[in-house]
């Protein structure tokens, strides 16, 4: 299905409401039915038509048809968070006894769920060094039912061959569930490489603006529909109407924003690696990434993520270095206009930090659709500024 075609026209029914070229906001709880038969069909299959927005919407459905297309699924849910998508896909593929397959260090909240809750319910999890596939094939146990991946890493840009855990994974009937906010599914798409279940947080690329957190879930329609009547309804994590059209608004420009954020992430990784107080960048289409080739294998693109490590023996160093940042502003998450900066050390007190872990002294930086000499020479000031420092 043509790219431009799902951004512009997929599910929206222009003649349906006025002919208007942007949809409607359906900011509605509740829907009506003249014939008691009708709400009863409704009652009895709510996957199939409106009856409280709880469930579906008209707004959410365009956005979810979009998504699917992107992703190439069959079929798609929208959560109010990235959290959510990943809570209802794995709570929706363990019982008590199951055990998962995890690649190492994934997002936060995907790693509290294996850790905290999941445990409470007698579910185990035993995590990997990803970059190996056979590595998942070595922890898969008897009670295994689910492999969950998240690729690339969004810290240290960690890749997974897809297809081949998604053919390991097949021989023993384990679901697979992908993180793909990485890469978006323009630039990646897991489920044609076998992966079962795909999810992204929308707050970041699909988003594009900042203003709105969203997940999103991905998949063979019969699974979409046991996790919409299970798991969706049950947490009521659904989107908005008026979020979802948010990220409607987001997607029009996401092809012409990922293009943008690639060209001025490649000049930004070219000054990084060129400067003296910088030890090492990790940039998944960078040729002296350590996984090059599976990147170029898998993936379309690389958007704007970066990860770097500063030459220094001081957290306070990196401080200086992160506050003395005109432009780049210090926050959480990525995918917006706006570039970021992150250091490792804000997550780990400063007692804990050892400057000689490279782990300790990487920054994750992300860049936005600022021009890119905009950029550089924000970066440029910033390591002026502990040009002195040790």
């Amino acid at each position: 299905m043509d790219l431009s075609y799902i951004l512009n026209e997929l599910g929206e029914d222009r003649e349906e409401y006025f002919r208007a070229v942007a949809p409607p906001i359906m900011q509605t709880s509740n829907f009506a039915f003249k014939k008691v038969d009708d709400l009863r069909k409704s009652f009895e299959n709510e996957y199939a038509t409106w009856l409280y927005s709880r469930g579906l919407n008209p707004t959410v459905e365009i956005l979810r048809k979009k998504l699917a297309a992107l992703d190439g699924a069959e079929d798609c849910l929208v959560f109010n968070s990235g959290a959510a998508a990943i809570f209802a896909a794995v709570l929706a593929n363990v019982k008590s006894g199951d055990h998962i397959v995890s690649v190492s260090n994934p997002y936060t909240w995907a790693k509290r769920m294996f850790e905290v809750i999941l445990p409470r319910f007698n579910v185990t999890v035993t995590y990997v060094d990803g970059k190996q596939a056979n590595n998942f094939a070595k922890a898969i146990q008897s009670n295994t039912t689910v492999i969950y991946l998240e690729t690339p890493n969004s810290w240290f840009l960690d890749l997974q061959d897809l297809a081949a855990i998604a053919a390991i994974a097949k021989k023993h009937s384990i679901i697979t569930i992908c993180d793909n906010s990485y890469c978006t599914p323009v630039y990646q798409k897991p489920i044609a490489l076998g992966i079962d279940l795909v999810l992204q947080s929308a707050t970041k690329y699909i988003s594009g603006h900042s203003d709105t957190v969203a997940g999103v879930l991905c998949g063979a329609r019969p699974m979409i529909e046991r996790i919409f009547n299970s798991e969706y309804m049950n947490i009521g994590s659904g989107i908005q109407p008026f979020n979802a059209w948010l990220l409607i608004r987001g997607l029009r420009t996401l092809p012409v924003r990922l293009d943008r954020i690639t060209r001025t992430t490649e000049k930004v990784v070219a000054f990084l690696k060129s400067h003296p107080r910088v030890e090492k960048v990790l940039f998944p289409l960078d040729p002296s990434f350590p996984q090059y080739e599976l990147a170029k294998k898998q993936m379309g693109g690389a958007c704007g993520l970066v990860t770097f490590h500063l030459k220094t023996n001081s957290g306070k160093t990196i401080e200086a270095f992160c506050e003395s940042l005109k432009h780049i502003l210090m926050a959480v998450s990525w995918g917006g206009h706006e570039s970021l900066i992150l250091p490792k050390c804000a997550g780990m007190s400063c007692e804990a930090f050892d400057a000689g872990n490279p782990d300790h002294r990487s920054l994750r930086l992300y860049i936005g659709l600022e021009e890119p000499d905009y950029l550089l020479a924000d970066l440029s000031g910033a390591l002026d500024a502990i040009s002195s420092l040790s």
